[in-house]
């Protein structure tokens, strides 16, 4: 049985701020995203817990991961500055209680209704000329995202069915039902691919907007390993930078 934690921090905003600025790592305007993921990979290297949710200051940062408590505490105490813990949360302390670990349950029953929460960044990538990775487009903005009779879909309904459609697209899951409770436009920042022009190798930061929704609802298991995959790989894109992580909860609804 594969190991799987649910792990739980509390960052401290200010102080996470002025570390992430003094990296470079915060678009103006955006959100922690990249900043989370450049120190999650700073403290836990290989080990980084993924994907993972950040929701705000009150609630903290939530992650899935397949280390143990004992592996995560020890890249903590090896791998994290003091101003990097702190920032993190990751030491017990006024503000915060520390590192938190618990068991998660990856195995679910096909035909088991679970509600859900998650925050996604509903993209289609497509190929554009001759591009290598192609570029990616808000799912609301394709134009295959309504019909000829559709035209007035809504956003969320088009963002609907873009779940949907992540859910079933290895079986996983079928949608019940959902509702966006949440949405923005923000930017995300990400590194560029590495190129042969001078100066050689360098990644330039490149900063993206785009929608950033979460989603409340209900779903049916359809089949057990495939779900598993589902809760350890995310959904959709962007998963890196705090999209995806599929939070589960009883359901309130009968089906």
């Amino acid at each position: 049985m594969t190991t799987f934690n649910l792990m739980h921090c509390q960052p401290d905003p200010r102080k996470f701020v002025l570390w992430a600025s003094r990296q470079g790592g915060l678009p103006a305007g955006g959100d922690f995203g990249y900043a989370l993921h450049a120190a999650l990979h700073r403290v836990f290297g290989e080990r980084v817990p993924k994907p993972f949710y950040y929701r705000d200051a009150r609630a903290g940062l939530l992650a899935y991961t397949q280390s143990s408590a004992e592996e995560l505490r020890e890249a903590v105490a090896l791998c994290a500055a003091p101003d990097l813990a702190d920032a993190l949360g990751l030491d017990a302390g006024p503000r915060s209680p520390g590192l938190g670990v618990r068991s998660f349950p990856l195995r679910w029953d096909g035909g088991r209704a679970l509600g859900f929460e998650v925050r996604v960044r509903p993209m289609r990538r497509f190929k554009k000329d001759d591009r290598k990775h192609g570029t990616e487009r808000d799912a609301y903005r394709e134009p295959e995202a309504r019909r000829e009779d559709e035209k007035d879909l809504t956003r969320e309904a088009v963002y609907v069915r873009w779940l949907a459609e992540q859910f079933g697209a290895t079986g996983a899951a079928k949608l019940i039902e959902a509702r966006m409770t949440r949405f923005q436009l923000t930017p995300v920042m990400r590194l560029t691919q590495a190129t042969s022009q001078p100066p050689a190798g360098r990644r330039q930061p490149r900063t993206s907007i785009g929608p950033d929704a979460t989603f409340s609802g209900h779903l049916r298991v359809e089949d057990t390993e495939a779900f598993a995959r589902l809760l350890m790989r995310g959904v959709g894109r962007h998963r890196a930078f705090g999209f995806g992580m599929l939070l589960l909860k009883p359901a309130s609804v009968s089906v």
